[in-house]
């Protein structure tokens, strides 16, 4: 089995780069998606949150939007709760890889938040960093979530640099705007390919 851990700032283009790996029958891990999933059913993992972050628990419940207002204003919290985070999200990726594995499945792609932080780029066959201008992203991000620009440029600001994805990925796929959404799946799918055959 194949698989391909795929990363990179909010706003980047990785949804775009995901598609492709669907398009060449694999599938796809959204790390994001299996967080939100655990914290509506991993107690454990809600009171590991709660006892580093109780502001995101307003009247006893918990707020993930009060949660991203912590961490997006300080790359120090986020880099706490990654690793809070990462241990759950990782150890579940782990057992769905074994899954696919099992139903014969060859090709895997996951979208890993905190993909070297949580030790889900040791499953990886390769990494590939997905980047883009800081503008560009912003834009996207504005676009897609309905949020103000300042938002949109903390929740970049508090990201890792291109510079980071340079030096822990195996490839960089630069997504510079200047090709339509159809030509950027043209290059993911070039590229993700050399790893099916």
């Amino acid at each position: 089995m194949t698989v391909i851990g795929i990363t990179g700032g909010t706003g980047a283009g990785k949804t775009t780069a995901l598609e492709a790996v669907r398009q060449l029958g694999g599938v796809i891990l959204d790390c994001d998606v299996i967080y939100h999933e655990l914290l509506e059913s991993d107690q454990q993992l809600l009171g590991q949150i709660r006892a580093h972050f109780p502001d995101a628990f307003p009247d006893g419940k918990f707020d993930r939007k009060a949660l991203g207002a912590i961490v997006f204003q300080d790359p120090g919290a986020l880099a706490d709760l990654t690793a809070i985070t990462g241990r759950y999200v990782c150890q579940e990726v782990q057992g769905r890889l074994a899954e696919y594995e099992a139903q014969g499945i060859a090709l895997a792609a996951i979208d890993a938040i905190g993909l070297f932080e949580s030790g889900l780029a040791a499953s990886c066959d390769v990494t590939v960093a997905i980047t883009a201008p800081r503008e560009l992203r912003a834009e996207r991000i504005m676009a897609r979530e309905h949020i103000s620009r300042e938002y949109a440029l903390l929740r970049i600001d508090a990201q890792k640099s291109d510079r980071y994805f340079a030096d822990h990925c195996d490839r960089v796929i630069e997504n510079d705007g200047t090709m339509t959404r159809e030509e950027f799946t043209a290059k993911c799918l070039n590229i993700f390919s050399q790893y099916t055959a």
